[in-house]
C-alpha cells in the first residue's frame, strides 16, 4: 500500500518473523509489583452509580455511570443495556489514545450489559494536573514506579469490573474484555492477574515490549516516550520493564481473541506481536493489513472481525 510516512510501518518484518518474536527479559519482581496493586484494587469499593439519560439506539438503553478508581479516582463513561431480553452477560470495553465521546452500539452482543470507561485523564474523565493530550499523558509520572499514569489506568480496569459485577452479581463468570491500542495494552496487564474476566480480545494492543517499542520509529503516545527516553533512559527503562504488555501477557490464562497489524504507524507491530506470541493460553490471531491507517477492504476485515469475535464470546452467554 502506499506509504505517506518517512519510515516503513511494517519495519520490514513478514508475518512469519512477526510470530517469531520474544517477550523482553522481564525484572525479578514483576509479579510481586503487580500481584500487591491487584489486590489492593480488590479491596476498594468502587460503589458505582448510574444514571438513565432516557435515550435509546441501536437496541441499546444508555445510561451514564462512573465508579470511583483507585485513589479515589472518579471514572466516568456509559453503560448500555439491552432494550429487551436477559442479560447474560457482561462487557469492559476500552478505548484508545484518543478517548472516546460514545459508547460503540455495533457490537453484536445484545444479551450484555456494556460498560465503557473512560480511563482517568482522558475524555469524561479528564481531569488536571493529567493531560488528555496522548503525547503528555502517556508521561505522567513516568520517573516515578509506583505512580505511572499506566498503572493507574491498569487499576481502572480492575475496578470497572468490580462495578460491574456490583451492578449485575450474577454475571460472575460471564464477563469478557474488549482492548484497543491503548486499552488493548492495559488491557493486557490487567487480564494478566483479573481472574474475574473469562474471555479477552486485543485489537492492536500498545506497549509491548518496551526496549523495541524505544528504539523503532513510529507516530502517536510511543514517539512522546522516545524523546522522553532520549533524555532519561536509565530511568525510563528501569519503570517500563514493569509495564510491558508482553511480559505481562505470559501470565494471561483466559482464552484469547488478538487482532494484530503487519503494518502500523502509531503502535509498532514487533509490539503487538510480542504481546500475542508470549500468551500461554488457547488463543486465536486476525491478522490486519494495517492498524491506525486506512486501507482498501479495511470495512470488509472489520467485518470479519466482528463476526469471529460474536462466535469468541459466545460462550460467555451459556
Amino acid at each position: 500500500m502506499p506509504n505517506p510516512y518517512d519510515f516503513d510501518p511494517s519495519y520490514a518484518y513478514t508475518l512469519q518473523q512477526l510470530l517469531q518474536i520474544k517477550p523482553p527479559k522481564e525484572p525479578r519482581n514483576f509479579d510481586s509489583f503487580w500481584k500487591a496493586r491487584y489486590q489492593n484494587a480488590l479491596n476498594l469499593q468502587p460503589t458505582p452509580q448510574i444514571k438513565d439519560t432516557g435515550k435509546n439506539q441501536a437496541g441499546w438503553r444508555i445510561f451514564d455511570i462512573n465508579y470511583q478508581s483507585s485513589g479515589q479516582f472518579n471514572i466516568r463513561g456509559w453503560l448500555l443495556l439491552p432494550e429487551s431480553g436477559i442479560i447474560k452477560r457482561g462487557f469492559i470495553i476500552g478505548h484508545g489514545y484518543g478517548g472516546r465521546d460514545a459508547p460503540d452500539f455495533h457490537l453484536p452482543f445484545k444479551d450484555a450489559a456494556m460498560l465503557f470507561p473512560c480511563f482517568r485523564g482522558l475524555s469524561l474523565s479528564a481531569k488536571e494536573p493529567i493531560s488528555s493530550n496522548p503525547q503528555w499523558h502517556v508521561l505522567h509520572n513516568i520517573d516515578t514506579l509506583h505512580d505511572y499514569i499506566i498503572g493507574a489506568c491498569v487499576e481502572d480496569v480492575w475496578l470497572a469490573v468490580s462495578a460491574l459485577l456490583r451492578l449485575f452479581p450474577q454475571l460472575s463468570g460471564h464477563l469478557g474484555y474488549l482492548g484497543i491500542s491503548f486499552s488493548g495494552g492495559i488491557g493486557a496487564m490487567a487480564l494478566a492477574y483479573e481472574q474475574r474476566i473469562a474471555r479477552g480480545h486485543l485489537n492492536v494492543p500498545a506497549f509491548g515490549h518496551n526496549p523495541l517499542r524505544l528504539r523503532l520509529p513510529t507516530l502517536g503516545s510511543a514517539c512522546s516516550q522516545q524523546q522522553y527516553y532520549q533524555q532519561h533512559k536509565k530511568q525510563t527503562l528501569q519503570v517500563l520493564r514493569f509495564y510491558d504488555a508482553a511480559t505481562a501477557a505470559k501470565r494471561i490464562m483466559m482464552p484469547m481473541h488478538y487482532a494484530c497489524a503487519v503494518y502500523d504507524p502509531c503502535v509498532a507491530p514487533p509490539g503487538q506481536f510480542a504481546i500475542y506470541n508470549a500468551t500461554q493460553a488457547d488463543k486465536q490471531l486476525f491478522v490486519l493489513k494495517a492498524g491506525h491507517h486506512d486501507y482498501p477492504h479495511r470495512i470488509q476485515q472489520e467485518t470479519k472481525l466482528l463476526a469471529q469475535l460474536t462466535k469468541f464470546f459466545k460462550p460467555l452467554s451459556t
